[in-house]
């Protein structure tokens, strides 16, 4: 099996030497599950940097010990290590959660007869100020977008189409970027009323509604998109691609694509831009709009014991509106 040493883009940070016999290639059969289970290779690192700060706690307080030896007062010895070891909170809590999710791996094949981590208290988490696009920064990426579609280049125009599409998934929409690389055409409902539907991995799946100008971006968008198939001779379902200056070359569109994007135009636009920036000024833009919190919370695909206080006591500083999408984008076309 690959071992996750052999990955490319992921380094061993420390040595297996002096680890508990058999504990390496048990964290190795660890990430190949993970890695089974869909995790992302970002995903996979973050679990080894954190298992590597458990084995090397190991490597220097426990040189004797065996994986079957793995009780509770290894772990309250690891928990007051990390209290010395990191200042933030967040960073021991997310140490403490890797280390349960493999200890509940270990209890699966039988080589502790419980969990000690379940009971570590782990630390509270302190969620971040929110910090959207500003609507300055919002409206001039949406302007960007919109002129670059009116390209007499026809790959340069079906780029733009495509990011406009982007665009209103995450700031009409509210969507993260792990949800938009999995849509298909099937996902999307155009019409008045034009709404995309998420399959979430633990939950039924549910609709969010769209703005009412995505009717007119995703028409356009479609007529230019079965041209450039056509030219590229390629066919896919799914609702993004890849493409270089001349040819579609793949259909679907992964999280770093998507990142690589908003890099650009954040460079390019010298605007403040992530597609997380810009989902949070769609939260504020709901907010502003009176949408119940509920059910702002099921179109985010959170849970409903998630608190949206931040927002909410923020919502003042940061006016946000959609108002300006139809207006542009109807007045640029119209120039065309």
């Amino acid at each position: 099996m690959e071992t996750l040493q052999q990955t490319p883009g992921i380094s061993e940070a420390y040595p297996s030497q002096g680890l508990p016999l058999g504990l390496n290639d048990l964290q190795q059969e660890f990430y190949g599950n993970l890695r089974v289970q869909g995790k992302s290779q970002n995903t996979l690192k973050n679990y080894k940097t954190d298992l590597d700060c458990f084995n090397l706690y190991l490597i220097d307080h426990q040189k004797t010990l065996q994986v079957t030896e793995f009780d509770q007062a290894l772990v309250s010895h690891y928990g007051e290590y990390l209290e010395k070891r990191y200042s933030s909170d967040n960073s021991r809590r997310r140490r403490v959660q890797a280390l349960r999710i493999f200890f509940d791996f270990l209890l699966a094949k039988g080589l502790i007869s419980s969990n000690p981590v379940r009971k570590l208290p782990t630390s509270p988490k302190f969620l971040d100020i929110p910090r959207p696009t500003p609507l300055v920064d919002v409206k001039t990426f949406w302007e960007a977008l919109v002129e670059e579609g009116r390209s007499t280049d026809k790959m340069t125009e079906l780029l733009a189409r495509r990011n406009q599409v982007i665009f209103l998934l995450i700031f009409g929409a509210g969507l993260k970027v792990s949800d938009i690389t999995a849509l298909s055409m099937s996902d999307m409902t155009v019409g008045e009323e034009s709404r995309v539907l998420i399959r979430h991995p633990k939950r039924d799946a549910y609709t969010v509604p769209l703005p009412s100008i995505f009717k007119n971006v995703f028409a356009d968008y479609l007529n230019v998109l079965t041209e450039m198939k056509g030219r590229s001779q390629i066919e896919f379902e799914k609702l993004l691609f890849y493409a270089n200056p001349y040819r579609i070359i793949s259909g679907g569109l992964s999280p770093r694509g998507i990142e690589i994007i908003f890099e650009d135009y954040r460079h390019k636009l010298l605007i403040t831009l992530t597609p997380k920036s810009l989902r949070q000024a769609c939260i504020f833009k709901w907010i502003h709009q009176e949408k119940n919190v509920s059910l702002m919370k099921e179109w985010l695909g959170l849970a409903p014991s998630y608190d949206l206080k931040l927002y909410l006591e923020h919502a003042p500083t940061h006016q946000m509106n959609d108002e300006f999408l139809t207006d542009v984008y109807l007045s640029k076309k119209h120039l065309n």
